[in-house]
Parts: structure tokens; C-alpha cells; sequence
């Protein structure tokens, strides 16, 4: 009579291991939809709130120009272009005294760094924490 409880038992172990994996595989899948679901609540979210800062903005850049005198916008204007010629006049004279071999090495040094970025950033990084952390401790004596 044991033999045949235990297999009973064991024919009934497949038929629930089955509907386990079911009940399983029916959770991972509701799991996924809901991911699903809250990546695009959370994306419709972020874009409307993005709209909203940018109305904002547009908001503010209109009063400011509206409340400020034309005189002042005038004068803003007509200081932008000074600053901007004075800026091209003086990259024009340092390229124009600049030994033409050491503006080839400058070329040759700005490539490499457009080329190696993220260990640039990361040098630089640590270069900071470093500074950082000797001055936390300087200050500490």
C-alpha cells in the first residue's frame, strides 16, 4: 500500500510542477506588462513635465523682454557684439603670432582628446576628487 501512495504521489508531482512553472511563467509576464506599463506612464510623465518647464521658460524669456526697455535690449545687444568682436579679434591675433608648429601640435592635441573622451573625463575626475580630498585635509590640521 506504501508503493502505491508513492506513486500517486509521483504522478501528481508533474501535473504540479507544471502548473507551478505556469502560475510562474503568468506572474513573470503580468510583472513585464506592468514594467511596460509604468516605463510609459513614466516617459508620457517626463514629457509633459518637460513641455511645461520649456512653456515656462518661453513664459519668462517674454516678460523679461517685454518688461525691459528697448533702450536696455539696445544696449545689451550692442554690448554682445563688442564682446564678440573683441573675442574674434583676440583668437585671430593669438592664431596670427602662434608658431605654425605649435598650432600643429595644438591640432594634433585636440584630436586626440575629441578621440579619447571618456578617459580624458575620467583623468580629469580623479584629478579633482585628489585636489578635493588634500584640501578637506589640509583644512582638517
Amino acid at each position: 500500500m506504501r508503493c502505491a501512495r508513492t506513486w500517486s504521489a509521483l504522478a501528481h508531482e508533474p501535473e504540479q510542477a507544471v502548473e507551478a512553472l505556469a502560475a510562474k511563467a503568468a506572474i513573470e509576464a503580468r510583472t513585464k506588462e506592468k514594467t511596460a506599463a509604468m516605463k510609459q506612464q513614466s516617459a508620457e510623465k517626463a514629457s509633459l513635465i518637460a513641455d511645461q518647464i520649456r512653456e515656462k521658460a518661453e513664459q519668462a524669456a517674454r516678460l523679461v523682454r517685454d518688461n525691459t526697455p528697448d533702450s536696455v535690449l539696445d544696449n545689451a545687444a550692442h554690448a554682445v557684439t563688442q564682446v564678440w568682436d573683441g573675442a574674434t579679434r583676440a583668437g585671430q591675433y593669438a592664431a596670427d603670432k602662434t608658431p605654425d608648429p605649435l598650432l600643429e601640435k595644438a591640432g594634433q592635441a585636440a584630436t586626440a582628446a575629441r578621440g579619447n573622451r571618456t578617459p580624458l573625463l575620467v583623468a580629469g575626475a580623479v584629478i579633482i576628487a585628489l585636489v578635493l580630498v588634500r584640501r578637506s585635509r589640509a583644512r582638517r590640521r
